[in-house]
């Protein structure tokens, strides 16, 4: 069909000027202006009806359909938007009580830690002072068993220093007085535990 219409459209289109203006053509300007033409009235009846059908088919089914989707699109992007800002705040919310709860456990960890080395601090406080008062009570236990030890070696010494000079005093003098030696003795031992001190 194609190539049937292009038989017959082709050799019209090629005739030369003068051979489309004898078969019945117009060579004089634009054939839309041509006012004298009697189907330009027919012609204008049709722009106008069909403009009209185009205009009532695009303003009352066209145009309200694209201005529903397009209201419908603003209305899914306000509650995108809307949805989007409440999702934002929720964050933010969380966000805050995540940094809040931070806060609380950073201070509570913080409590326990400083009750923990008070704790034990006084404990070691408390083992010090007991190990000290074991050693303090050691101390003074040794230090009564050196001086009743030394006070018994000291009466030892003494006694025998006396008994010695008594006999010294005996064979020398032939007779000696054991009271007087015996404060003599003690008193030269109390000299020198004065100076080893």
């Amino acid at each position: 069909m194609g190539v049937r219409m292009l038989r017959l459209v082709l050799p019209v289109l090629l005739l030369p000027p003068a051979a489309a203006h004898a078969a019945g053509g117009s060579s004089e300007g634009m054939p839309q202006l041509a006012f004298g033409n009697p189907l330009l009235l027919a012609q204008v009846v049709w722009l106008l009806v069909i403009f009209g059908g185009l205009y009532w088919a695009l303003s009352r089914i066209v145009l309200p359909r694209v201005d529903a989707v397009i209201e419908a699109r603003e209305a899914r992007i306000a509650a995108d938007l809307d949805a989007a800002q409440k999702a934002k705040q929720e964050a933010d919310r969380a966000i805050e009580a995540y940094r809040e709860a931070t806060r609380r456990a950073r201070a509570e960890a913080q409590a326990k830690v400083a009750e923990a080395v008070a704790k034990a601090e006084a404990e070691q406080n408390a083992r010090t002072d007991a190990i000290l008062a074991r050693f303090n009570e050691t101390l003074r236990e040794a230090d009564r068993r050196i001086t009743g030890a030394r006070n018994q070696a000291m009466g030892a010494l003494a006694e025998v220093a006396t008994d010695t000079a008594a006999a010294l005093v005996s064979r020398l003098a032939g007779r000696a007085d054991r009271a007087r030696i015996a404060a003599a003795v003690n008193a030269e031992i109390a000299a020198r535990a004065g100076r080893a001190l």
